[in-house]
């Protein structure tokens, strides 16, 4: 009998879990979550750092490192093999699934976020040293990344585009897709083995628009049946675009044989105790989508998750959302243009507090 993510395998949508770390994989945590039908692994900066300072899982390796290396080489030296294990476990998922799923995503220093020729060499070293097929390079949907993510595909290199709130930045990120595409087909490339996955942040954005919405409230505002609406609003309308450009007689009609570049659902946990723990996986159910979620989520949703299509429609539910947030003046564009700034802020901040964390550990354990 199967599972509730097995289930949703079924219905189209493939579930990633949204953290990594050494233990994980030396625990079977990640061959456990795989026999669960989990199909694929992302991570980020604030991941790593909670993963490499939270414990002793990557004291022998610290120990083991050169002195002369600098705080971003000892980086590289925990966290790339952790990819490339983690790339190997799931090689099995992305045979079976002929390169549909069985990813493992890395990101590129977050200090690339405005910076296209950076994010692009970046992201060919890393491609370089990981030498997995079946890894995608994580690059934010910034102004910036935008031309990096379509010249990357253009050479090959799977994809993980971050970061993304806005309709509009999702419109961009699919035109660089079909551009990315069909440059790698004009060179010779085997289309059929190139991938990405657009990842639409959710939850984020219930925060701040409930933020000011209590605001508006307290100040007499009427903001009845908003609350905790606008994230899954804004996802549908994503996935009526997604529909668009990659469905029948959509722009990328013309690039047959090549895959279509799903939405990913991210920052899915509950950040609001009020709203039920599974309300951005039961909310999001649809053909041809990913949803990311953390081990807490994964195991909520096996416990009482309703595996139910819920993408299909409702487009005038939402687009009646974003027009009652616009007249109380919180206008959409303006949440998810500043939750991208707080975004590659945040990862930023992590990453930085990364390295300085590595670097402490480092001088700790050379004292012992």
């Amino acid at each position: 009998m199967s599972n509730r993510i097995q289930q949703l395998y079924k219905l189209g949508q493939s579930v990633w879990c949204d953290h990594l770390s050494r233990g994980m994989i030396a625990s079977g945590e990640l061959d456990r979550l795989i026999g669960l039908g989990i199909v694929g692994i992302t991570s980020n900066p604030t991941i790593f750092m909670k993963a490499v300072t939270s414990g002793r899982d990557y004291d022998d390796r610290l120990t083991a490192l050169a002195d002369d290396l600098s705080d971003m080489q000892a980086y590289e030296a925990l966290v790339l093999p952790d990819i490339r294990d983690a790339a190997d476990r799931l090689r099995a998922v992305y045979d079976r699934t002929d390169a549909v799923d069985g990813y493992v995503s890395l990101e590129v220093n977050p200090h690339l976020a405005h910076d296209t020729r950076g994010t692009v060499e970046e992201a060919r070293r890393l491609w370089s040293e990981v030498d997995r097929p079946n890894l995608m390079i994580k690059v934010p949907a910034t102004p910036a990344g935008v031309p990096a993510i379509e010249a990357l595909l253009s050479e090959g290199i799977n994809v993980n585009v971050t970061l993304i709130f806005a309709l509009a930045a999702h419109e961009r990120v699919m035109q660089a897709y079909v551009a990315g595409v069909d440059r790698f087909r004009s060179r010779g490339g085997d289309v059929r083995r190139l991938a990405s996955v657009a990842s639409f942040f959710v939850s984020r954005v219930d925060s701040l628009v409930d933020k000011r919405l209590e605001d508006l409230a307290k100040a007499g505002a009427s903001t009845g049946g908003l609350p905790g609406k606008a994230a899954i609003a804004n996802a549908r309308l994503a996935y009526a675009a997604f529909e668009r450009t990659f469905g029948s007689g959509g722009v990328f009609s013309a690039s047959a044989g090549a895959r279509v570049q799903r939405p990913l659902w991210a920052s899915t946990s509950t950040k609001n105790p009020q709203y039920p723990d599974t309300i951005y996986v039961d909310g999001l159910i649809g053909p041809q989508t990913v949803n990311t979620l953390p081990p807490a989520t994964i195991e909520a949703f096996l416990d009482h998750g309703r595996p139910e299509v819920r993408l299909a429609g409702g487009l005038e539910d939402a687009r009646g959302v974003m027009s009652a947030l616009s007249g109380l003046g919180i206008p959409i564009e303006h949440v998810t243009d500043q939750l991208l700034t707080e975004g590659v802020k945040l990862f930023s901040d992590s990453f930085d507090e990364l390295l300085r964390n590595i670097a402490q550990r480092r001088r700790s354990l050379a004292r012992a």
